[in-house]
């Protein structure tokens, strides 16, 4: 499969603060934090047109209660990868609520997943963590320093568009392609950001 990387669209933020809004009204009994971040939270940037977001709880201790409303609303929950990240719960939202109801509301083995016709229809990672965690805080911390770099910025996007350009076995493969990049880049966000902004949650987003 290749994989599309779109030009910046100023559509991405709208289309985050809808979802923001439908994933508050969801677990508004959790009092989530819920940032925009990856790519296409960085004005200017070329990303993939997913919209990549952060749900932040106050303890893991509320995931199962995550799970069960997210599903409910027909997010369809990666349970598959809970064993190589058990601190993250991910979800997919699709673009339109008949897709979602194409499928099962649970992937829990990867070779279940039907990748070909999935991708396409993705509107949005959604990845759960606890608040302020290392997990929390590296995406927080790489948000702001690809804004504050633009060199770096540049050099992720020319690397992205050199790994578009490229056949993939799936989006799991791509993102291996971009791992060193981003591991490098995250270390060094993280120690910026903690001369440069030291409270990484200041900012995060309350519903």
């Amino acid at each position: 499969m290749k994989i599309t990387i779109a030009p910046y669209s100023p559509a991405w933020p709208s289309a985050f603060l809808h979802l923001k809004k439908e994933i508050a009204g969801i677990l508004k009994e959790l009092n989530p934090a819920i940032e925009h971040i990856g790519s296409t939270s960085v004005p200017g940037l070329a990303a993939k047109p997913i919209i990549d977001i952060q749900v932040g709880l106050a303890s893991t201790d509320d995931f199962p209660i995550v799970e069960e409303k997210m599903m409910a609303h027909h997010y369809i929950y990666y349970e598959v990868f809970n064993s190589t990240m058990p601190n993250r719960r991910l979800f997919v939202r699709l673009k339109e609520k008949e897709d979602q109801l194409r499928f099962p509301n649970k992937f829990t083995n990867l070779d279940n997943i039907p990748h070909d016709e999935i991708n396409d229809l993705r509107l949005a990672h959604i990845h759960v963590w606890q608040q302020d965690t290392p997990d929390w805080n590296r995406h927080m911390a790489f948000r702001e320093y690809l804004k504050a770099h633009p060199a770096v910025m540049q050099a992720y996007q020319e690397l992205k568009m050199k790994l578009s350009e490229q056949e993939w076995q799936d989006g799991m493969a791509y993102n291996d392609g971009k791992n060193a990049f981003i591991k490098t880049m995250e270390a060094k966000a993280v120690a910026w950001h903690k001369l440069h902004l030291p409270k990484l949650s200041s900012k995060t987003t309350k519903t």
